[in-house]
């Protein structure tokens, strides 16, 4: 049986080679509404990459137990850092694919830049869809995971090559895996801390709280939990701290099975509990504030310190669309586009070619009759 391939528009010799970006994030639901989140969790806990358990044990616990119950309690949690916008998460990812194209129009660079999520809208085969009516031939797939995972970023590369089955012409791709040991990513971070640090003093103790994923992830060869510790490192090494400063710890875990460890909200009870008074977290791993940054740490996390003993705690913010962060970005979107042509004139500036060409050619024919 043939493959149901898309009708593709009629090829055209010559036509020079267009460039895009697809900027890829997790996801979200498209609202905080328990049969929105029964849409997004159905979508997102069927994903093999990131449920390794066979397929026959999994889906009845998911469907039969998960979805009943886990989606009222996950909109409240939703609801409770909804935004006029919609979700933080998605408004972040927009003005950085936004802020993303206006720095690299100002460098020269004309691209089409797109933003996409792996669970929920818009969709990345949707917006490779779109990418390719606009005549884009080569797309650099750049996603907003600076730590590779075979849970996250892997995931995003599945996506791609599960709507590239359907396309009788692909774009030619590049995907990058991981940035987390980007001077201009841990400089960005840098930049955060010492802004935040300026405004209200610095603490006693900084948390660096990185996304969790089952342990066996690591003996299995998953690289994330040492570039998870090289951030940090970087970043300690580039802020002035010593070991006994700063602690690393991984949060968001699911299920009973072992997690990376130390976890952050039993690390975060242990120091109230120790007569730690003041704390700050941070949360490298998110370039963009959402569920796990706005209500799990500066909400319940936040309450389990004070709980335990602790008097002041301060979230310090992810890298949103800060100027450092979209510089850091376009730099490592460049590197990896390197040998594409990516300075094509924009659609204004080769209208105004096309019409001091027509001019020239004119002129041309008037001196000629002249003559």
């Amino acid at each position: 049986m043939s493959l149901p391939f898309q009708t593709e528009p009629p090829f055209q010799h010559g036509q020079a080679p267009k460039t895009g970006i697809l900027w890829c994030n997790l996801g979200t639901p498209q609202a905080p509404t328990a049969s929105a989140l029964r849409r997004y969790l159905s979508q997102f806990l069927s994903d093999t990459r990131l449920v390794e358990i066979p397929r026959l044990v999994w889906l009845p616990i998911l469907h039969g137990i998960i979805l009943r119950v886990r989606p009222a309690k996950s909109a409240a949690k939703y609801a409770s850092i909804w935004t006029d916008q919609g979700s933080p998460l998605k408004v972040w990812t927009e003005r950085q694919a936004e802020a993303l194209s206006a720095r690299l129009a100002e460098m020269g660079h004309h691209l089409a830049v797109r933003f996409a999520m792996r669970y929920g809208q818009p969709s990345i085969a949707s917006q490779l869809d779109a990418l390719k009516a606009e005549g884009v031939k080569r797309v650099l797939v750049l996603s907003a995971y600076p730590q590779y995972s075979g849970t996250t970023t892997a995931s995003v590369f599945d996506d791609i090559a599960h709507w590239g089955l359907k396309q009788r012409v692909l774009p030619e791709f590049r995907f990058v895996n991981h940035y987390h040991d980007d001077a201009g990513y841990i400089e960005a971070l840098a930049q955060r801390v010492e802004a935040h640090w300026a405004a209200h003093g610095q603490p006693e103790q900084l948390v660096l709280s990185f996304h969790g994923v089952p342990e066996r992830t690591l003996h299995l060869g998953d690289p994330y939990h040492c570039e998870c510790y090289k951030t940090a490192r970087l970043l300690r090494e580039r802020l002035g701290l010593n070991t006994d400063q700063m602690k690393v710890t991984f949060q968001s875990r699911f299920g009973k099975a072992k997690w990376l460890e130390p976890y952050t909200e039993p690390t975060l009870i242990a120091l109230g509990q120790s007569g730690v008074k003041r704390v700050d977290v941070m949360c490298p791993g998110f370039v963009s504030d959402c569920l796990e940054t706005l209500e799990e740490i500066d909400q319940e996390v936040r309450e389990a310190f004070l709980h335990a003993g602790g008097q002041t705690f301060h979230y310090i913010p992810c890298l949103n669309d800060s100027p450092a962060w979209i510089d850091a970005l376009s730099q490592v979107a460049l590197q990896h586009m390197r040998g594409w042509d990516t300075q094509n004139p924009s659609p204004a500036q080769a209208q105004a070619k096309l019409q001091a060409l027509s001019q020239s050619r004119e002129l041309a024919l008037a001196l000629g009759a002249k003559n």
